[in-house]
């Protein structure tokens, strides 16, 4: 008993511990749409959980369905759960004539290969007990010819060049059964919200409509694009943010000087390297002859620290090549070597923990041909990220002012320390194709609680196996009496 007793004492004294140690700085609140960042995938690629459901499954055709569904997400979810991701975006996931969902044919029916309404349900369910969020899709336009509406000849529509559909804004019965169609899907389904794609046919005001739909028919839902637009969604991609990233980290040495955009910090902006309806980042990487981890690595500081919501797209995190779909649209490969898959979880937890990095002010200090330093700041906390994209080691001198009074910067990432010089300069040095996060944290000289637990914890490990040994030796005697 008293052994055991000693073992919880060291447990309590190690969680202790890791409270009193300087930390991040975290207060539990209710999410906001900036508090999320997400993870982007495709049903049919990602995981087959169910042979049930492969019908015409063909992994060898890359136009084909490859067998991904609802249960191989859920068999897959601490995959994602790892990278620190709040949400996933399942894509389109309505009955369609296309593996990547875009071909829909019902807005009332699930695709048969990605699983059933109980198997999705069940999805949901476990996403929420991992208080995580799920989205899915709903196209506007380019359905499908064969969808419901136009066998039925209910609603007008004009046929696309490509083959597809897109319904007549102008006709208020198209209007009002799209409205109907969204409002049901993300209530009979549980979602968290929906991404509307395929806009263009329809006016700011008709979004707007839709949007404040789904708002009242589901209390803190999000309504999400991936198209630029001046409707009020609740988050949509800037193409010229995403421009910058991809120039300024695609290569060693760039000109870098597009990452001052970020200056201008709109709180409703989705941050991403590409999306799944064009050409990978890493893609841009490979026929630049650079070296995709490498590129990654730097790529992905910037993407969890900089002003915005964070979506990477699935297979990131394994470099997923490609200029298009199909090719750009694999199916996942689990046993491909995910070192990478660490660091995104490092970083998702440094800001799923710190709603300074989360939200707070945006200030660029340095920018030069690769070699950024920005902070996060609040009244809380000083972010300080430095991003050294270049082909040689870099030093940059930051004011104390821009840091605070007795303070000194610690790497979280790589354990660097930086203290103020007596100058009055904090002097950032980095080795070529790095990037570290640091914290700025009071400097008291000798940190008192860490120097305790170094004392502490040993001697406490110590005793509890002094009692271990002195109880086993007192059992041997009883056992020999």
């Amino acid at each position: 008993m008293k052994g055991k007793r000693l073992v919880s004492l060291v447990a309590i004294f190690l969680l202790f511990i890791s409270v009193v140690l300087p930390a991040v700085a975290f207060a539990e609140a209710e999410r906001g749409i900036m508090d999320e960042s997400i993870y982007d995938l495709l049903v049919d690629r990602f995981n087959n959980g169910a042979g049930k459901n492969d019908i015409d499954v063909d992994t060898h055709n890359g136009y084909a369905f490859n067998g991904g569904d609802f249960i191989g997400i859920e068999g897959r979810l601490q995959h994602i759960i790892d990278m620190g991701f709040t949400m996933i975006s399942l894509g389109p996931i309505f009955k369609t004539d296309t593996y990547d969902g875009n071909g829909v044919t019902s807005y009332f029916e699930l695709e048969p290969h990605f699983g059933t309404e109980k198997e999705l349900n069940s999805l949901v369910t476990e996403i929420h007990k991992k208080k995580m969020k799920v989205i899915a899709d709903f196209p506007l336009g380019n359905v499908s010819s064969d969808h419901e509406w136009v066998r039925k000849r209910s609603y007008k529509f004009t046929h696309s060049a490509d083959g597809t559909v897109n319904w007549d804004p102008a006709d208020m019965n198209v209007r009002e059964a799209l409205l109907e169609a969204a409002v049901d899907f993300i209530s009979i389904h549980e979602l968290d919200g929906i991404r509307l794609t395929n806009l263009e046919s329809f006016d700011e005001a008709f979004l707007n409509e839709m949007i404040d739909a789904i708002h009242d028919a589901k209390k803190g839902a999000y309504v999400l694009t991936n198209e630029e637009s001046r409707a009020a969604f609740d988050l949509k991609p800037d193409d010229a943010k995403m421009q910058a990233l991809r120039q300024s980290f695609v290569r060693t040495d760039p000109d870098s000087s597009p990452m001052n955009i970020f200056i201008h910090n709109e709180k409703t902006e989705l941050l991403q390297y590409d999306d799944l309806t064009g050409p990978r980042f890493t893609y841009d990487i490979v026929e630049a002859r650079m070296f995709p981890p490498t590129r990654w690595k730097v790529a992905a500081t910037a993407l969890f620290t900089l002003p915005g919501v964070p979506l990477m797209t699935y297979g990131t995190e394994i470099a997923v090549n490609g200029k298009e779909a199909p090719e750009s649209h694999p199916l996942f490969n689990f046993k491909t070597d995910m070192e990478f898959k660490d660091l995104i979880g490092n970083l998702n937890l440094l800001r799923n923990k710190s709603a300074t990095l989360r939200s707070g002010d945006f200030e660029m200090l340095h920018n030069e041909d690769g070699f950024i330093i920005y902070t996060r700041t609040s009244e809380d906390e000083t972010w300080l990220i430095a991003i050294n994209n270049t082909s040689e080691t870099k030093s940059f001198a930051i004011p104390a002012e821009k840091i605070g009074d007795n303070k000194k910067l610690r790497g979280v990432l790589d354990g660097d320390l930086i203290r103020e010089a007596d100058d009055g300069m904090f002097r950032v040095v980095l080795d070529r194709e790095l990037a570290e996060v640091y914290i700025a944290d009071e400097d008291k000289g000798f940190n008192t609680p860490y120097l305790i637990a170094s004392i502490l914890v040993p001697t406490l490990f110590l005793g509890f196996l002094f009692l271990v040994i002195k109880n086993g030796r007192e059992r041997r005697r009883t056992e020999k009496n």
